[in-house]
């Protein structure tokens, strides 16, 4: 069962984030390779971990250095990288200058290509980053979650939900503008070693109680997030959380 963690609001929940990711960065610093291979959602993600993450990184061991870290995202829109629906292009202007030189490698879909040809490309060069892994397997994947129960660009009673071949799919009719998106199909997110799921808000309240009380048939797509062998948390703040009637862990702060 996923373990449930709630704090009083944003503000708590942002540091308590950032320090996951961080630990994270430093554990898999002394597996093999060294490096750190964390996966980002968009939205109201990148403003959170913008403020956050930053002062997190400058109190952790030497081990969490950005510099050994792969960035790649969960999903994109199929805009310019400066469009304000770019999720590379947020975390560029707001996140990545504020990580110390040199930064990460970041993986980010090929601005100009149509929705084919980017799953296809993002796809080689996640294969790349990930050789001998037939799914690729990501130490940290940062999700969130839409009140219509959607994560990354899988929407629900979308076909990509029973996607069970490609490591990214593209589709060219989210019913969430913009249109044409590529994502990080299930089997990846399964496959990762730790999933954390944050969402914030009472518009969120009635979908997650729709998730994590196990209910719906068929599954909302948050809810078929279920790491094989990995573990999966989800943050949530007060209001988020209020409908819920399950075991939850309550938190005042970090």
């Amino acid at each position: 069962m996923a373990a449930v963690s709630v704090f009083p609001s944003s503000r708590e929940l942002g540091p308590a984030l950032a320090r996951i990711v961080t630990e994270a960065a430093a554990e898999a610093a002394h597996g093999e390779g060294g490096r750190f291979s964390l996966g980002l959602s968009g939205g109201s993600l990148v403003e959170l971990l913008a403020r956050e993450l930053p002062p997190a990184l400058s109190a952790a061991p030497a081990a969490a250095d950005p510099a050994r870290w792969l960035v790649a995202f969960c999903d994109e829109r199929l805009v310019p990288p400066e469009h304000p629906e770019s999720t590379c292009g947020a975390y560029r202007a707001q996140l990545l200058p504020r990580l110390p030189p040199p930064g990460p490698r970041v993986l980010s879909v090929t601005p100009g290509l149509g929705p084919a040809a980017a799953a296809r490309d993002y796809g080689e060069q996640l294969r790349g980053a990930f050789p001998g892994q037939e799914v690729p397997v990501f130490d940290l994947l940062v999700l969130g979650v839409g009140p219509d129960g959607h994560t990354c660009s899988l929407f629900p009673g979308h076909p990509l939900l029973q996607e069970q071949d490609e490591i990214v799919a593209a589709l060219k009719d989210s019913p969430k503008p913009p249109a044409a998106r590529v994502t990080l199909t299930l089997p990846v997110l399964n496959a990762a070693r730790s999933v954390l799921v944050v969402a914030a808000g009472a518009s969120k309240a009635p979908v997650l109680k729709r998730i994590l009380e196990g209910k719906e048939e068929p599954p909302l797509p948050a809810a078929l997030v279920r790491p094989r062998s990995g573990r999966l948390r989800w943050l949530l703040d007060e209001a988020a959380a209020a409908e819920l009637s399950i075991p939850t862990e309550k938190h005042s702060g970090v």
